[in-house]
């Protein structure tokens, strides 16, 4: 279990990934996923960085941490454990397709938060591979937060073949959010998530994308953002991310209540084409 004395600087990650990175590109990859969990220990909370979170996503300012900022601490983890030696796959072209947040209890700015990730749950996808990146946020050894970031391989795959379903009309009142042209670049500034497909057109275009297009844990920051206020102070919320969200544009969210919880459908406002679904369930 390594222990990091401070948090990975990301650029030299980044830079990495980009070098080795056709090394892989003919590969399947591994059969197996390391065991390795980086942790880090007595992480303050910088308040002129939360703010500017809470900004970006759309998050009333105040000291209560938003449920998906510890993702955002503990990305870094996950970008050092991606592009070890050990790992299966590379980091470029691996698709982040769903992510699962818990929130124990609500977290302040000014409490110590510890951090550790690692790797589990290597199967089979429709179109590849899949396994997921397992976070966990404590407090004085309290377990106050865990997520699970699920991201796909693309290749030939032994599962099977996902059927397609219908949409039918999105249910329940309907909130319109406008999705700003430089929103990636905002978003990458806080999050460390420099992903080119985010940041530009011209470098969206150079991996098949028309635009730039908006991150995921952006648009999931976003949507539970409008429902501040109406959450308890523990929850999951799920979520799968669909078609990608070309900037600039608008979205309509459709969050209704089932049961003590709430079901979250995120489509094209125009286009209707889905983007994001998923529950909240307290």
């Amino acid at each position: 279990m390594p222990a990091l004395t401070s948090a990975p600087s990301l650029l030299p990650l980044y830079a990495r990934a980009a070098v080795t990175g056709p090394l892989h590109r003919f590969s399947g990859g591994g059969d197996a996923l390391p065991g390795t969990e980086f942790t880090l220990a007595d992480q303050r909370i910088d308040a002129r960085h939360l703010v500017d979170y809470q900004r970006v996503c759309g998050f009333g300012v105040a000291d209560v941490l938003p449920p998906t900022y510890l993702h955002v601490l503990a990305f870094p983890l996950s970008v050092k454990l991606m592009t070890e030696s050990t790992f299966p796959f590379p980091l470029v072209g691996l698709v982040h397709v769903a992510n699962t947040i818990t929130q124990h209890r609500p977290v302040r700015r000014d409490e110590t938060v510890s951090l550790a990730v690692r790797a589990a749950d290597l199967r089979p996808h429709p179109s590849g591979r899949q396994f997921d990146l397992l976070a966990e946020a404590t407090v004085d050894g309290e377990v106050v937060w865990t997520g699970r970031s699920t991201y796909l391989r693309r290749g030939s795959s032994s599962g099977d073949k996902a059927a397609r379903r219908e949409l039918g009309a999105q249910q329940g009142p309907l909130a319109r959010i406008a999705v700003p042209g430089d929103i990636g670049r905002r978003y990458a500034a806080v999050s460390g998530d420099r992903n080119p497909i985010h940041l530009h057109p011209l470098t969206a275009k150079a991996f098949g994308f028309p635009s730039a297009i908006a991150h995921g844990m952006w648009l999931k920051a976003r949507v539970l953002a409008s429902l501040e206020g109406r959450l308890p102070d523990a929850f999951t919320a799920e979520v799968s991310f669909k078609l990608p969200v070309l900037l600039p544009t608008t979205v309509a969210v459709a969050a209704t209540h089932a049961g003590p919880g709430w079901e979250l459908d995120v489509r094209g406002a125009k286009s209707g084409k889905p983007h994001l679904a998923g529950t909240v369930a307290g």
